[in-house]
């Protein structure tokens, strides 16, 4: 009986100091973690500087003899974490500024996340063209003829458009139409 005492004693004493913990601090038992989750301030857009872009044709594409599809990978370069989200945007452009770009018509596929980048950190997307077919020149099935840029303008919401050559040749697609999928985390092949 006299433990059950002792262990009684312990509980509210446990009690009463959590209570004038309380009342100095102004914080409810249990709430420390809950108001620290809500005051904390989610990271801001990756800014249009803090992005190194570069890209390269996918493995994984359309039969053909252009592009076909293409990884495109954003590298954060500054000091912070920051945050991407969303469908790129796509325009072709010859070797002038990205604001002199053709626009090409995007269907987004895939629901868009919020992807957290830290410093260095990495993520991609992935555009998939209406292929190049045949030989020399090439040709587009709807008839119209081939066009090729040395470099892409991607768009990317509240993060800026960047200017990129692939790595390994230049960007050849038909119809002035492009397939992407959002923002990820993950590499695309």
């Amino acid at each position: 009986m006299r433990h059950s005492i002792g262990i009684r004693r312990a509980a509210l004493a446990t009690t009463a100091v959590t209570a004038v913990a309380a009342a100095v601090t102004g914080i409810l038992p249990g709430a420390a973690m809950a108001a620290s989750t809500i005051n904390s301030t989610p990271p801001p857009a990756c800014s249009a500087s803090a992005l190194q872009v570069s890209a390269w044709q996918a493995v994984h594409r359309p039969v053909g003899t252009g592009t076909g599809a293409a990884v495109v990978q954003f590298t954060n370069v500054s000091q912070g974490t920051c945050v991407l989200k969303g469908h790129p945007t796509v325009a072709g452009a010859g070797n002038g500024s990205p604001a002199h770009n053709t626009p090409l018509k995007v269907t987004p596929t895939g629901r868009a996340a919020t992807v957290t980048v830290r410093p260095h950190g990495k993520a991609w997307v992935k555009l998939t063209f209406v292929q190049v077919q045949g030989e020399a020149d090439g040709y587009c099935v709807s008839g119209k003829d081939p066009v090729t840029y040395p470099t892409m303008v991607i768009g990317l919401p509240h993060s800026g458009k960047h200017q990129v050559a692939l790595n390994d040749g230049v960007w050849a697609e038909c119809d002035n139409k492009v397939t992407v999928t959002p923002v990820s985390a993950v590499k695309p092949s």
